[in-house]
């Protein structure tokens, strides 16, 4: 096998891979729930280069990505269920079936209209689908194995589509104050179980906020665990250019050297 720009040198490889008794052993024992936790973990690590900005390792990203594709294409193929081809067709068929104002005639569409053809086809697709059942709840269809951030927006997101929300963002803000109080007075009453579950509810109303201002939770907090590690890090240098480190200074010390390295970066 010799590297090729072609997609049939790939799925060839993982046909040989896959092959009894001359294929690898390790891919051999594998189905497609061993296989889904690496497909996760993979569509995490496009995410955090695009996030670095590192296009070169995006690009070895998305063929570790695209690589799991063709692994559970190839499981199915040998299911007799479906085969990668069949994948491509879905997915080309999907597309041009959901953007008429490119494809089709409905043309010179904004966005907003663009946004709501979107969902109308969607919804087309769903009622079409044998399996889907009568009454089937507005809440119905949303992955568990989401992360929890992204599935709370996408839940309250379908709760909104059929008016189940508030109408501005302040009123969000004023549930996140409701929630933040009942943890308090949990934890006032020395319940710190009780205060825990609230913390929930709390993250909850705080990814609510967050849709409203039409931010994405998963990104905007990514962005954040950046900023503390870039910003903890300056705290030890800091502390190494005195001798220090972490353990060895106080809270007071650290707390002090986080204003600098916050004031550094409001000043760039």
């Amino acid at each position: 096998m010799t590297p090729s720009r072609d997609i049939s040198r790939l799925l060839e490889i993982m046909a040989a891979l896959r092959t009894p008794e001359t294929g690898c052993p390790w891919d051999l024992r594998q189905d497609f729930s061993t296989i889904a936790p690496y497909t996760i973990e993979e569509a995490y690590e496009v995410a955090d280069a695009i996030t670095r900005g590192d296009l070169a390792d995006l690009r070895e990203e998305l063929g570790d990505l695209l690589l799991q594709v063709v692994y559970h294409a190839r499981l199915a193929q040998e299911q007799g269920a479906f085969e990668f081809g069949d994948v491509v067709a879905a997915i080309t068929e999907k597309m041009v079936r959901r953007h008429p104002h490119v494809f089709g005639d409905a043309r010179g569409l904004d966005h907003a209209a663009v946004g709501k053809l979107w969902q109308d086809i969607k919804a087309q697709e769903k009622a079409a689908r044998p399996e889907t059942k009568p009454g089937e709840g507005a809440l119905a269809g949303i992955p568990v194995a989401l992360p929890a951030l992204t599935r709370a927006l996408k839940l309250q997101n379908k709760a909104g589509e059929v008016g189940f929300d508030w109408n501005d963002p302040l009123a969000v803000l004023a549930k996140i104050r409701e929630e933040a109080d009942e943890i308090e007075a949990e934890l006032q009453a020395g319940e710190q179980d009780k205060a825990a579950h609230e913390v929930g509810d709390l993250l909850f109303a705080v990814v609510n906020l967050a849709r409203h201002l039409q931010a994405d939770p998963e990104a905007v907090l990514r962005e954040t665990n950046a900023k503390f590690e870039r910003r903890f890090a300056s705290i030890e240098r800091a502390l190494a250019a005195r001798g220090k480190s972490p353990r060895q200074a106080t809270l007071a010390e650290m707390d002090a050297l986080w204003d600098d390295a916050k004031a550094a970066e409001k000043q760039k």
